[in-house]
């Protein structure tokens, strides 16, 4: 073989080697990222996260929400007021949403995952009043791309529906 067969075929090899090397990691996900998130409370009380990533692929993308919540209860009147009396409750605990899957479009998903509000188990109202949401927030909001192993936290939130 000539030497400059030699040196054309040595050339093609390390192309190609290099071709491979560098275009693996290019089709990886590990570059999922968040571009974007915001966090809001709709008029059930509950939280509503949506978000804009990149870099996730093409495969479905799952994703859990938890925050820490606390929800005010209360009763009111058939005159849509808050009797003076101590007919309210405050809950808190943890809440954390079922895992959700996206679908990409372009290895990007932009999306929304809501998750409460806390419940107000057991607490009740005499006959006549009606059991409201009178207020609840939102805390250590965390929104979980469990696929690629990528969190994101969103800014604390929170709404009041009555006064009391």
């Amino acid at each position: 073989m000539r030497k400059s067969s030699k040196l054309t075929l040595a050339m093609t090899v390390i192309v190609c080697a290099a071709i491979t090397f560098w275009a693996a990691p290019a089709s990886a996900t590990s570059g999922a990222h968040f571009f974007s998130t915001t966090g809001s409370v709709d008029s059930s009380g509950a939280l509503v996260v949506s978000w804009d990533e990149a870099g996730v692929g093409q495969q479905q993308v799952n994703y859990v929400l938890t925050a820490d919540s606390t929800a005010t209860y209360a009763c009111i009147n058939g005159g849509g007021n808050h009797p003076k009396a101590a007919n309210k409750a405050t809950l808190s605990g943890p809440l954390t949403s079922p895992s959700v899957g996206f679908l990409p479009q372009n290895g990007r998903v932009r999306g929304s995952i809501s998750v409460g509000p806390i419940s107000a188990g057991s607490f009740s109202c005499p006959s006549g009043q009606t059991l409201v949401l009178a207020s609840v927030s939102y805390t250590n909001i965390l929104l979980t791309d469990t696929t690629n192993n990528v969190s994101t936290s969103v800014a604390d939130t929170s709404r009041t529906f009555f006064n009391v």
